[in-house]
């Protein structure tokens, strides 16, 4: 059995053991193996949605977008941008008037954790400055409420006309995960990181501390430092290390077609229906789902967050859609069964927001449906930091938001290894948070929806 040494070895080449990678040879360190049976940036990092935002009604969550979104604009400055980072935002839009004050006071709570100023416009004379399609400097910060019908269709003349509220948060945007992925990769490999094709079956520890890791090719690789960033299997390969991570998987999946009928603005931001609805079909429609016990669902109550965005350049027609109306925590497993039904689903619940999809009902373009899993933690915080274990670091459950955070992870994770000083978010993020009394009286409150 042949065997080699490395200062650290990263156990998976998804976004994070990808950033983990980068941020820890920008600190110096040399001798690091990036290991992974799969190619960089495959699996769940090569299906994301792509999105990064600030706005998140957790202190904790939010200081660390700020960070990552500060980092990822360095980024885009050094590199000229080549991941195609934009500021485009995210609008969250509703019809219920009841909404309006809710909107207003939610605002101003995550404005005073950190996100940035509030402005309120109710006259199509408001100073209401509109996006940037492209681009992420001299943009706006915090967020804009624009109230009334009017005002809104002004700006985005493709929703609704019962919209009577919309919320646009400015800080946030899309970008190309695979540019960035690979910059970040690209420019670790230029400082001497190494990328290993294979699988880890065993991390060997003795004394309380890492000593080296087995692949399954028979070659150990000898190491005081291994960190955890698989991703999906993170749960798996904590269990090799003798750790019980509290994480689960959930699958989520997300639609692309062509709108041929230009129905959603080729400039329009990430565009978020905020209110639960029913989905619309003609009556012949209603009668059978509602007389089949196996479709009857379909004519049931679905829940708000709804959302779409277009892909690709001016030139492009791709819209992607998105909308976890159904949790399915499952096992990761490669090519996950995935539901045909989806399309359709996602595209009624859209309709309710941009009426011009209608058009494509029952008779939608060839649908492109993929789906990744989301490992999260039971308040959907990220697992970033050293273990019981010396030697043994965490770099995951980061699903659901992974391209935005995966900067701030990595720029976190880096500072516990190279012993530099931790924000003062680092602890509610550390494995050790779930011994902490006040932490997990603090859970029994959590709110599940709280992170959006």
């Amino acid at each position: 059995m042949s065997s080699l040494s490395a200062d650290i070895v990263i156990c998976g080449a998804g976004i994070a053991g990808v950033s983990a990678a980068f941020f820890l040879s920008r600190s110096g360190f040399k001798n690091i193996i990036l290991v992974d049976e799969r190619p960089p940036l495959d699996f769940t990092s090569s299906r994301s949605t792509e999105c990064y935002r600030n706005w998140w009604p957790d202190p904790e969550m939010l200081s660390l977008m700020n960070r990552s979104i500060d980092l990822l604009e360095q980024l885009a400055d050094e590199s000229g941008n080549v991941f195609s980072l934009n500021r485009r935002g995210y609008l969250f839009v509703t019809a219920e008037d009841t909404k309006i004050s809710t909107m207003r006071q939610r605002a101003i709570m995550i404005s005073n954790m950190g996100a940035g100023p509030v402005r309120i416009h109710t006259k199509s004379s408001s100073t209401y400055l509109p996006l940037q399609p492209e681009g992420y400097q001299k943009s706006e910060e915090g967020a804009d409420i624009l109230v009334g019908s009017s005002l809104i269709r002004k700006h985005f003349p493709y929703l609704t006309e019962d919209a009577v509220a919309a919320l646009h948060v400015r800080r946030a945007g899309w970008l190309s995960a695979q540019q960035l992925g690979m910059y970040l990769f690209e420019t670790a490999r230029s400082k001497g990181v190494q990328f290993k094709s294979a699988k880890v079956t065993a991390v060997n520890v003795s004394g309380g501390e890492v000593k080296s890791v087995e692949l399954m090719s028979g070659e150990k690789i000898f190491t005081n430092i291994f960190i955890n960033a698989a991703g999906p299997y993170f749960k798996n390969v904590g269990t090799l290390c003798g750790l019980d991570i509290p994480i689960f998987t959930e699958l989520h999946l997300k639609v692309a077609f062509k709108d041929h009928l230009s129905s959603i603005g080729r400039d329009a931001p990430l565009l978020i229906w905020d209110d639960p609805q029913l989905l619309e079909w003609d009556e012949d429609e209603l009668v059978f789902l509602r007389n089949d016990p196996e479709t009857r669902w379909l004519t049931e109550p679905f829940p708000s967050g709804a959302h779409t965005r277009p892909e690709g350049g001016s030139g492009s027609q791709m819209v992607l859609m998105l909308w976890e109306y159904k949790t399915r925590v499952v096992e990761p497993i490669p090519n996950p069964p995935l539901d045909e039904i989806y399309p359709e689903v996602a595209l009624r619940g859209m309709a309710r927001m941009v009426p011009a999809l209608r058009g494509y009902f029952g008779r939608s373009p060839r649908p492109y449906l993929d789906g990744g899993f989301y490992t999260k933690t039971r308040e959907n915080r990220p697992l970033v930091g050293p273990t019981p274990i010396k030697g043994v670091f965490l770099l995951g459950a980061i699903s659901g938001y992974g391209i935005m955070s995966a900067c701030g992870v990595g720029d976190l994770l880096s500072s516990y290894i190279a012993g530099t000083s931790l924000p003062d978010y680092a602890p509610s993020f550390a494995l050790d948070r779930y011994h902490n009394p006040s932490y997990l009286k603090w859970l029994e409150t959590w709110d599940e929806n709280g992170q959006l």
